[in-house]
């Protein structure tokens, strides 16, 4: 089994997090294929961002899925997950709902620990969009967006361990969710220091691709995820025209 990962931010840095953690994560035999990309912005706070970051992995998927079983969005708050399913071949998992799904599994509520405030507005969209508002304890955050995403995790260890303790005592959380790629593998060596479980997004989603992948779901032919129609265009890559002549 191939899986296709891709981090629609800009910085290898935290695709070296990304595909530490993948590597952790996957089964025996599976083989991961982690990619940046080639456009966008250091780390995706806003809903603009999340839309530059969708089309760049568009791109990055288009051009490198030959070969691959499945795909991982791996930025949280997805962007272009549900893009991406209507039109591959294959499964696609994304940080996000992957780490929700867990997380409902694992408790009742769930509170999202993040690196900067800015992101609340998207991320409470996602939640949303996923029908899971009703299952959030709360959402909370460092004060002020990261100096150095490469090393936020080290960084700030403490302060995001002190956040995962008050969503438990003040908001009620069951289950801890930590958002952003950056955060890649924290949840793997702070877990025994909190009293609830800790999920995190990337170990999530490949996991979640693996299973995907056994259970060989067949592509929609109806519905909203169903191919998108043809039609005339105008300006795409080589890559992403070959991704729609491919799905058709």
């Amino acid at each position: 089994m191939k899986i296709l990962v891709v981090n629609p931010n800009i910085s290898p840095s935290v695709t070296e997090l990304i595909h530490a953690e993948a590597v952790r994560s996957a089964s025996s035999g599976t083989e991961i294929t982690t990619l940046t990309a080639q456009f966008g912005v250091a780390y995706i706070e806003t809903r603009f961002e999340a839309m530059i970051g969708a089309y760049a992995t568009a791109e990055q998927v288009a051009a490198n899925l030959p070969g691959h079983d499945a795909v991982v969005v791996a930025a949280f708050g997805d962007p272009g997950l549900t893009a991406l399913r209507e039109v591959l071949p294959v499964p696609v998992t994304g940080m996000t709902e992957a780490a929700l799904s867990t997380a409902c599994q694992l408790g009742g509520k769930f509170s999202i620990v993040s690196i900067s405030p800015r992101m609340r507005g998207w991320y409470l969209d996602t939640v949303h969009a996923y029908h899971l508002s009703t299952r959030l304890a709360s959402f909370r955050a460092l004060n002020e967006p990261p100096k150095n995403v490469a090393t936020v995790q080290m960084d700030q260890s403490e302060r995001l361990i002190a956040l995962a303790e008050q969503c438990v005592r003040e908001d009620g959380a069951d289950v801890i969710v930590l958002a952003g790629a950056p955060l890649a593998g924290l949840a793997r060596s702070i877990k025994h220091l909190l009293p609830v479980p800790i999920v995190d997004g990337v170990s999530s989603a490949i996991q979640q691709a693996e299973l995907l992948v056994r259970l060989s779901p067949a592509k929609a032919r109806e519905g909203s995820y169903a191919l998108p129609p043809e039609k005339a265009n105008q300006g795409l890559s080589t890559h992403l025209q070959a991704l729609i002549r491919l799905s058709k």
